[in-house]
């Protein structure tokens, strides 16, 4: 857990978090919307334990009793709602965590400060549930719900909340954090944040992971074989691929990154705008051999196959018709 000041981003949503501590205009409900890693567990958190520190001021100040317990998870006034089912927030989950704990008072705090992830996996009933509670909270009471998909709230829970949208985050700010906390360097760090579009959790896993990168190699070196692959030998490309099954999406994005740089040197002729600048020879040599609609109709194939994917369609089939696609382009 950490304040305010060690959040990425995400100023205008500080700015009225803060505001309504100042103000003293602090909301019985929130949502926080948002894709996964993109900093909502650290704003909720951040926000619940200025709600509670006991120096008063709108930055959590670390140091007094409740914010140690803040960063410990041990604050008896800041309280995770759990789930044991890993697709589903059960009624009972929210009647025995939240509805009937909000009516005991504040153990050793102004507020009750709820947080519940994952907020879009509660069902219809848990969510009836929830908006009596939304409806006449105790005086004490904040409720915050993080979730990835807001639209799946009922109009009557939305109505009752204030929504707090993540925004993305600019690719610069992505990108010197990385390097000054990471230690990698700015081609590397280039590649995480053009592969994160603004999401600061994702941008950090990919540049601590070893995983990613072998992910892009293998991607990168079947892109640059492609060409000398006959068409006998497809079905061994294939699998090749389809060891990477689980991070497929990952995997044609990395592709698309890499014929979008074609299409920018074909366009441009500036290398300083690419991503994959350790590539420059191949890219370059790419780019002298395509045709522009060549480039377009590979990306587009890339987001087809992606689509396919997701409803279900043959993994082998999808992927070879993607290659024979990139092929004869």
């Amino acid at each position: 857990m950490a304040g305010f000041k060690d959040v990425i981003g995400h100023e205008q949503i500080i700015e009225h978090l803060k505001n309504a501590i100042t103000m003293d205009k602090v909301s019985h409900a929130y949502i926080i919307n948002g894709p996964e890693k993109s900093g909502k567990m650290m704003l909720a958190e951040a926000f619940a334990a200025a709600l509670q520190c006991e120096m008063g001021g709108a930055e959590p100040c670390l140091e007094c009793h409740s914010c140690k317990q803040a960063v410990g998870r041990n604050q008896p006034d800041i309280l995770y709602v759990r789930h044991e089912k890993p697709n589903t927030i059960s009624v009972d989950d929210i009647r025995t965590q939240l509805n009937n704990d909000i009516v005991i008072k504040p153990y050793s705090s102004k507020y009750k400060v709820y947080i519940v992830d994952e907020a879009q996996k509660m069902n219809v009933q848990a969510q009836n549930a929830l908006l009596k509670t939304i409806e006449e909270p105790p005086a004490y009471a904040i409720i915050i719900l993080l979730t990835t998909n807001a639209d799946s709230f009922l109009p009557t829970i939305l109505s009752r909340c204030v929504t707090l949208n993540i925004k993305a985050v600019a690719d610069e700010v992505i990108k010197k954090f990385l390097m000054k906390e990471y230690q990698i360097p700015d081609y590397q760090a280039e590649v995480c944040v053009a592969f994160a579009q603004g999401n600061v959790g994702k941008a950090i896993a990919l540049a601590s992971s070893e995983d990613f990168n072998g992910l892009k190699d293998a991607a990168i070196q079947l892109i640059k074989r492609l060409d000398d692959i006959e068409l006998y030998e497809m079905t061994e490309a294939v699998k090749q691929i389809s060891e990477y099954k689980l991070e497929i999406n990952d995997y044609f994005d990395l592709m698309m990154i890499w014929y979008r740089d074609v299409l920018y040197y074909k366009a441009t002729k500036d290398v300083n705008k690419l991503i994959f600048k350790d590539e420059v020879y191949d890219i370059k040599r790419q780019a002298e051999q395509s045709s522009y609609n060549g480039i377009e109709t590979i990306l587009e194939a890339l987001q087809k196959a992606q689509v396919r994917l997701n409803a279900n369609v043959n993994f082998d089939l999808v992927i070879e018709l993607l290659l024979l696609t990139i092929k004869e382009n």
